[in-house]
Order: structure tokens, then C-alpha cells, then sequence
């Protein structure tokens, strides 16, 4: 999965459209949290519903808006 678009944040809380990069599937907004552990962890094993595969090899996290340890 990745993030297809970011609905709202508020400091480091977020909620966004996720899509499958497989099947193109898109979920309902999910919250998430905006840090290198999510971005490169939980997003990458997250399973689309549709096809029930996770991200590839080839997967590249995004980079977070703040950076690591700024507090918000």
C-alpha cells in the first residue's frame, strides 16, 4: 500500500486514502502517525483487502513532514 492522498493532519496524527500498488484499490481514510517507524514499517506489511498482497520490493517510503525528533 502507499498513500494516495492525505485528507487532514494535525501534528504528527494524520488521516489519508490509501491505494494498493498492485491492484490500484483504494481504502476508506485510515488514520495513521507520521514517523519513519510508520512509513517504513507499518505501511509497507499493510495487506490490501481487495488482492491481499503488501507492497513490493521496490516499495520507497515516503519522507515526513517534520523531521525525526521535532517535537509538534
Amino acid at each position: 500500500m502507499k498513500i494516495k492522498t492525505v485528507i487532514t493532519q494535525n501534528r504528527r496524527d494524520f488521516t489519508a486514502i490509501f491505494e494498493c500498488d498492485h491492484c490500484g484499490h483504494e481504502t476508506k481514510p485510515l488514520r495513521g502517525y507520521d514517523d519513519a517507524h510508520y512509513h517504513g514499517n507499518v505501511i509497507p506489511m499493510m495487506k490490501c483487502t481487495e488482492c491481499g498482497l503488501a507492497a513490493g520490493d521496490d516499495f520507497r517510503p515516503l519522507a515526513t513532514k517534520y523531521p525525526e525528533g521535532q517535537q509538534v
